[in-house]
């Protein structure tokens, strides 16, 4: 055999070898083909919302802003009584005002939570036709003395009083107050609320609570008044 012969005999023998390499051949212990790494899966963002219109929605007449700030309860005699006209010892009082805060009042009224079977028929007593109206306290309560026992509610100054809590308007010390500003809120009066003081504080937590919960309000149906930015 020549040179030349055995040359492309070797040639011809390397490529099979080579082919048969890539192909996987015979041997079983070839490295596995590893597929590539799956794409992972994009992540929702939340989305962040504006509640201004919240504020600005009206509802009896007036503006949800107008009922939280200042935080007084406020009455007109010569109006249906009920929210946000004071509010009846029955009423659902935290279900329509979270029903404002949250709710587009152009398409739900504001007894919209307040229907949801949820909530006690009724009172466990029957109210009482005279004042104080609520029934008498059941079990055993404490006997009131010392301190407080002789303050008389229809003829006391203000000044005989001291603001341990407020709750004007159902829900904003408890819902819109953050628990860091809760004191100071407490500690201050009504009429410091009409200068705007709290609009911050009570925009960026109901900015905050509709955040979180603007997904499970819209899983029930229901239609935000806030706007996604």
């Amino acid at each position: 055999m020549n040179r030349t012969k055995i040359h492309s005999t070797l040639l011809a023998t390397l490529s099979l070898s080579l082919l048969l390499t890539a192909c996987g051949g015979d041997d079983d212990s070839a490295a596995p083909v590893v597929p590539p790494p799956a794409t992972p899966a994009p992540v929702a963002v939340p989305a962040i919302y504006d509640v201004r219109r919240c504020l600005t929605q009206t509802v009896g007449g007036a503006s949800v802003a107008s009922l939280v700030v200042p935080d007084t309860l406020q009455i007109d005699l010569a109006g249906p009584s009920g929210f946000p006209n004071g509010r009846r010892l029955a009423d659902p009082v935290i279900d329509v005002t979270l029903a404002v805060l949250f709710l587009d009042l152009t398409k739900h009224p504001a007894t919209t939570l307040a229907a949801i079977p949820i909530n006690p028929a009724a009172n466990d007593l029957p109210f009482r036709t005279t004042f104080p109206y609520l029934a008498a306290p059941q079990g055993t309560p404490p006997l009131a003395s010392g301190a407080g026992t002789t303050f008389n509610f229809r003829t006391d100054a203000p000044s005989a009083y001291v603001r341990v809590d407020r709750m004007g308007m159902p829900a904003v010390a408890t819902a819109l107050i953050g628990s860091a500003s809760k004191t100071a809120y407490n500690d201050d009066d009504p009429a410091i609320d009409a200068n705007g003081k709290w609009v911050p504080e009570i925009t960026t937590t109901l900015t905050g609570l509709t955040n979180a919960l603007a997904d499970d309000f819209t899983r029930a149906g229901l239609s935000l008044c806030a706007q996604p930015f």
